[in-house]
């Protein structure tokens, strides 16, 4: 075990935790922040995706050993009133509908706007392309991302 003091929503946290165990439990079990989900534990569907330093990660295969000194936002912080532009850009096209991969996705998408401010639509598709939605709601997904651009721009 060691202390590991972490920066996550803007605020400093503190937390004793194997250096192994994945950011994915230390959200989720140690500070109780539930948004960000458990998909596959492989990295590879994208439903645990949070921000490292604005980056987009998956949080269930980044060991918390493996962390230096970078803030951490997760779906919980990307806004406090859920405000954000890309979460009422989902909301305008009625992205949901099962929900379960939608903190991933919104977390991706708001972190590809940050890098890309107006993708063009094969940006959106690659920038958003390891994020997996079982329900397929990908056409109302890519219509939300460009949306969200444009109220960003």
């Amino acid at each position: 075990m060691a202390t590991y003091t972490l920066t996550v929503n803007g605020q400093s946290r503190t937390v004793e935790a194997d250096p192994d165990m994945p950011l994915l439990w230390i959200l989720r079990d140690k500070l109780g922040l539930v948004g960000t989900k458990y998909g596959c534990g492989i990295g590879a569907c994208g439903a645990c995706t949070v921000h490292l330093d604005g980056a987009a990660v998956r949080s269930c295969s980044l060991p918390v050993g493996k962390l230096r000194d970078e803030p951490i936002t997760t779906i919980e912080g990307l806004s406090a009133d859920g405000d954000h532009p890309v979460q009422l850009a989902w909301l305008e096209h009625d992205v949901p509908q099962c929900g379960y991969c939608q903190a991933g996705q919104i977390m991706s998408a708001a972190s590809l706007l940050n890098g890309i401010p107006n993708p063009g639509d094969d940006e959106i598709r690659s920038g958003m392309s390891g994020n997996i939605c079982r329900c397929g709601t990908y056409t109302r997904i890519h219509a939300a991302v460009k949306s969200a651009a444009e109220k960003l721009s």
